[in-house]
């Protein structure tokens, strides 16, 4: 018999980003650069990532530090400059 380690292992949500990562994409007809904060799948069925911004958005005179957006949004993962 497994433990529920193995468990989570096999049905689990395996996630495209890790923290830290920076990543440019488009949220609600405005293009972001920022930081993933966490890639998460709180329900079992939509994934989504937490983009902690470089510069803030201002959207209906509310100004969002960070985002949640699915992976759709993400256009592309930023290459480390070394």
């Amino acid at each position: 018999m497994g433990s529920l380690t193995d468990y989570f292992e096999r049905t689990g949500y395996k996630s495209k980003y890790t923290i830290g990562d920076r990543v440019f994409g488009i949220w609600n007809k405005t293009p972001f650069i920022g930081t993933v904060g966490n890639d998460r799948c709180i329900d079992g069925v939509n994934p989504e990532v937490v983009v902690h911004l470089d510069l803030p958005i201002k959207i209906d005179k509310e100004i969002k530090n960070f985002i949640i957006v699915k992976h759709k949004d993400i256009k592309q993962k930023l290459k480390e400059i070394v």
